[in-house]
């Protein structure tokens, strides 16, 4: 009798060997696939997840950054639980999707108006959309290295080289309507001046990946008068940065608004979804009842899942325990005496490299000159550590229960304890040890 269909193994290797007869590649993203199998997780607690043969994390993925709150909070569970005895979809508006975008239009300073959409891709998508309806200009200007989505629009200039399609089955004329630049004032100056065609700015406002890649001191506010200056519309990523940087996001905290804000993960509370919000002017584009140059609405969007009841109960629930502050506050200490105690331990064994992040975020940098800074390092730079490195770095917290979110990065929850930070530190401490015998990093 075949098992086709079943799932019976106990352990990773023996369940990715199923996969990779079901799944295509044996999973659902490609950032999860790992040599020689990627970890299965069945359950996760507050800052700690389980794999299926028992092995426990300390975990920095949060959910891809999704879960400031923990895995599991309680109030988000309680909030899921009691929507879904009352329904899990409806095919109609209802009152919880009022209450989400309230509570987004009360955090988010720049958020006239809300629109949710099923993911951060679509939220990306929809806001180009809407960049390019508002402008009349076809092309968008964007910048190295910076994450939105996987879709055409945003594929051009995610990956180096910045110049070259980073996909099969891209259409060409995506290509051909991004113009892609560092993160550099002048040259976006003389980019929006050369090219009268581009009439929308997308910036990933941490700096590339969710602030792997920091942005020079001051380059938003330069970019907000540019875009005023150009006329054209600025777009701000936050699908990271909002609600976690603060809990109105990054603009809330330094006072650069955009006219649009894309928004996925926390606003969610770690449940699938995503919002796009911005100026009353511009996305009355979406009102059906309002007409635009000959199309009611303006720009056209749909989704059988946006607004979900089960996701807007989660999202609700999310945002009045960020709503205190106190989540973020809990989060960003975390992070900092996590960054402090790496620092310290790299400083102790005179390692080359740099610990660094803001909010409750950590990255991780190993390099001849860092000498404890990233400040003035290219892109090219930073994400050019050895796989080798950063396999070795990866692998060995692993083993030692910690695991990271990507690259050599994470982030923190408010659920992280101090036992967490300790024994994140000691399992740092070990696996440096080892790379430094094997000759992975070096000394000062």
């Amino acid at each position: 009798m075949s098992n086709r269909g079943s799932v019976g193994p106990v352990s990773s290797q023996d369940l990715f060997e199923q996969a990779r007869t079901s799944l295509a590649g044996g999973v659902s993203h490609q950032g999860r696939y790992a040599p020689p199998h990627p970890k299965y997780v069945s359950r996760a607690k507050g800052s700690r997840k389980w794999e299926i043969d028992g092995t426990e994390y300390i975990d920095y993925a949060m959910g891809s950054a999704s879960l400031l709150l923990g895995h599991a909070h309680p109030e988000i569970v309680e909030a899921i639980t009691r929507q879904a005895a009352d329904g899990t979809f409806f095919a109609d508006c209802h009152p919880l999707e009022v209450e989400w975008a309230l509570l987004i239009q009360e955090l988010i300073p720049s958020a006239e108006r809300v629109r949710f959409v099923g993911s951060g891709t679509e939220a990306t998508l929809l806001a180009i959309r809407i960049g390019r309806a508002n402008s009349g200009r076809p092309k968008v200007l964007r910048f190295e290295g910076h994450y939105h989505g996987w879709h055409d629009y945003a594929a051009l200039g995610m990956n180096a080289p910045y110049d070259t399609m980073p996909t099969l089955g891209m259409l060409p004329a995506a290509a051909e309507a991004t113009v892609v630049v560092p993160p550099d004032a002048e040259r976006v100056e003389h980019a929006l001046a050369a090219d009268r065609d581009i009439g929308t700015i997308i910036c990933e406002v941490s700096g590339a990946n969710y602030g792997c890649v920091p942005l020079p001191s001051g380059f938003l506010a330069t970019l907000r008068n540019l875009a005023d200056q150009f006329d054209a519309t600025l777009i701000f990523d936050e699908v990271i940065t909002g609600f976690r940087w603060s809990p109105g996001g990054l603009q809330a905290r330094d006072g650069i608004f955009p006219d649009i804000t894309t928004m996925a993960k926390i606003v969610t509370g770690g449940m699938p979804g995503g919002a796009v919000a911005g100026r009353e002017s511009i996305m009355r584009l979406l009102d059906p009842a309002v007409e635009t140059q000959g199309f009611k609405p303006g720009v056209v969007h749909k989704g059988t899942f946006n607004g979900n009841p089960l996701v807007a109960a989660a999202g609700v629930a999310a945002l009045r325990e960020v709503k205190t502050g106190k989540p973020n506050a809990a989060a960003d200490k975390a992070a900092l005496r996590l960054r402090d105690g790496m620092g310290k331990i790299m400083q102790e064994h005179q390692v080359d490299g740099a610990v660094y992040g803001e909010s409750s975020t950590f990255h991780l940098y190993f390099g001849k000159g860092a000498h404890g800074k990233v400040e003035g390092l290219s892109a090219a730079e930073i994400r050019g550590v050895s796989s080798e490195t950063v396999n070795a770095m990866r692998s060995g917290l692993r083993r030692r229960g910690v695991d990271l979110m990507s690259h050599m990065s994470g982030v923190t929850s408010a659920a992280h304890t101090d036992d967490d930070i300790d024994q994140t530190l000691d399992a740092f401490e070990a696996t440096l040890r080892d790379m430094l015998e094997a000759g992975l990093v070096g000394r000062a």
